[in-house]
């Protein structure tokens, strides 16, 4: 499943309690704990649903963290979960973009979808 990572087999977690899958929210692909590699994946949930907010809030998660969640959508059970590491700033109409291409066997895009370019902050 994708490439390889630089360390050339998959690698330990890392987890922030600092950062959320807000969305936007750019994370690192696994099939379960410590099996991270090349594949990223970047959260396009607009929405949270009220009974899972309501779930955050009762869990004691941090007030402006399921404000967040409420406002701008996300997909929190992937929290601790998924090692965020980065958060799309502007051009998610691109993202949501990319998302909406058709898609073949294994949700794999039916045409490639290439990335010319990208700014990191």
């Amino acid at each position: 499943m994708g490439g390889s990572s630089i360390w050339g087999d998959s690698f330990e977690d890392e987890f922030s309690m600092n950062l959320f899958n807000l969305n936007g929210a750019l994370s690192m692909a696994n099939a379960g704990p410590n099996t991270n590699g090349s594949q990223f994946f970047i959260v396009t949930a607009k929405e949270v649903p009220m009974t899972m907010l309501a779930q955050l809030e009762a869990g004691g998660w941090p007030k402006e963290i399921v404000e967040a969640y409420a406002a701008n959508g996300g997909t929190p059970w992937l929290d601790q979960k998924h090692t965020v590491f980065g958060q799309v700033e502007a051009g998610m109409d691109t993202v949501y973009a990319i998302e909406g291409v058709k898609k073949g066997a294994q949700d794999k895009p039916v045409e490639d979808v290439v990335i010319e370019s990208i700014t990191i902050l």
